[in-house]
């Protein structure tokens, strides 16, 4: 008990220093759900610890009603976790979080799917995660990173970086910009999958021609269709 009590100091003492919304200690101690459930996620964890996981589970669900967050008490999480506003942040059973870590409203630190052993991600010291980021699978996001809000991140981000976008790629990494000059390291399922269609209709069409001849004329295409045409020619 002396050792969760330090820990809730310590966790005030760090919200009255990052957050400037913040008045007092007596309004941060009754308002601010995601200490709330973070405090709850201690007491849960310990539960789990020792062998007391359905007391730990069913406690975890009250914290959930009460404060809007779910976290797993199988978690890990370090020091002076501080989860703003915090309505709809879902921590997994092996997700392992550092210190001084800032989660905003709506990230998800999930899985994958069905897999067993370690399928949460691993999020290290000092990373702030935006509002509504999705962190997926056993990846590692290193120290000192910044998530932006919404991304959806699949991979493993070194330390120092920032990322962006659906899925999500570095912009900046050791305060530098990163300059993508070849779209395809966007990795965007969605952008391959239309430039594989669109080789393999510009195939098709080179093959047409060979086989009619030159003197064929193909049909000519309507102009917004050959726009989105031209523009998959242009990517690939």
């Amino acid at each position: 008990m002396p050792h969760l009590l330090s820990l809730i100091r310590e966790d005030v003492a760090n919200v009255m220093e990052s957050d400037p919304a913040a008045k007092s200690r007596v309004e941060i101690l009754l308002c601010y759900a995601g200490l709330h459930a973070v405090w709850f996620y201690r007491v849960n964890h310990w539960l789990w610890n020792h062998r007391l996981g359905l007391a730990a589970r069913w406690l975890s669900q009250v914290a959930r009603f009460l404060t809007g967050i779910e976290i797993h008490p199988g978690a890990k999480i370090g020091r002076r976790l501080f989860i703003d506003h915090g309505m709809g942040v879902v921590i997994g059973e092996t997700t392992t979080v550092g210190d001084d870590v800032t989660l905003y409203q709506g990230v998800t630190l999930g899985g994958t799917g069905k897999e067993h052993g370690k399928r949460h991600p691993t999020i290290e010291d000092g990373v702030v995660v935006g509002g509504g980021a999705k962190i997926l699978g056993n990846i590692t996001i290193g120290k000192n990173c910044r998530i932006g809000a919404g991304s959806v991140v699949l991979r493993n981000v070194p330390d120092n970086s920032t990322v962006v976008g659906v899925p999500a790629h570095i912009i900046f990494r050791e305060g530098k910009r990163v300059v993508i000059t070849d779209p395809k390291q966007i990795n965007d399922p969605l952008s391959e999958a239309l430039a594989s269609v669109a080789s393999e209709v510009h195939s098709l069409r080179e093959r047409v021609r060979e086989l009619e001849g030159p003197a064929h004329k193909p049909e000519s295409l309507s102009e917004s269709l050959q726009r989105i045409m031209d523009d998959l020619d242009y990517q690939i």
